[in-house]
């Protein structure tokens, strides 16, 4: 069975969306173990997305697993998206 174009494109928008909230949640667990072992989790996730250097996330709850996994542009584009469509409502 052939698929047009468009069912095509449904389909590539539907695993993007799938993809962002996968990211969402992992990003949210990361967030909550820093917070848990007492660091301040956007300093650290700042310091890890600058330098690549995975010790800036705790091992704790499999943070830093869980980051790692994680390519450092999809959390800009994660977090830069997130920004624009809370402040300028995009």
């Amino acid at each position: 069975m052939a698929m047009n174009n468009n069912e095509t494109q449904i389909l590539y928008k539907k695993d993007l969306e799938i993809e962002q909230n996968d990211i969402k949640s992992s990003l949210a667990s990361v967030y909550a173990a820093l917070k848990e072992k007492g660091y301040n989790p956007v300093n650290q996730i700042v310091g890890y997305i600058m330098s690549g250097d995975p010790n800036y996330i705790t091992s704790y709850n499999n943070a830093r697993n869980i980051m790692t996994k994680i390519e450092r542009d999809e959390i800009l584009e994660e977090f830069v998206s997130n920004y624009f469509e809370m402040n300028f409502k995009i």
